[in-house]
């Protein structure tokens, strides 16, 4: 009888051990967190020419997302120019047209 209740036991530790281990390796599957070996190591899934395609869009994705970027600063950069740029030039382009000495067109 002892003996049949600590094989039970030790199976149901086994089950609940290997549940627990497959458990953990499927929700950092699920969440993206790399995978390792026994001893560590990271392991590193084949690559597919489905991949490869998927990382050389993503790449110039990612290229023309930086000179929009780029792009959008330098606008930013005039808009900032012509907003902090003193009153005084603004007030003096409004009276050199309000004279008249510059015919607007």
């Amino acid at each position: 009888m002892l003996i049949t209740f600590c094989l039970i036991a030790a199976v149901l530790v086994t089950g609940a051990l290997v549940y627990g281990w497959v458990h953990t390796t499927k929700l950092k599957i699920r969440h993206g967190y790399p995978l390792q070996s026994m001893w560590g190591q990271p392991l590193r899934p084949s690559t597919t020419a489905e991949a490869e395609e998927r990382v050389s869009l993503l790449t110039q994705e990612n290229a023309q997302l930086k000179a929009q970027v780029g792009s959008m600063r330098e606008r930013l950069e005039t808009v900032e120019r012509i907003v902090t740029d003193g009153g005084y030039r603004l007030t003096h382009e409004i009276e050199r047209l309000r004279d008249g000495s510059e015919k607007v067109q």
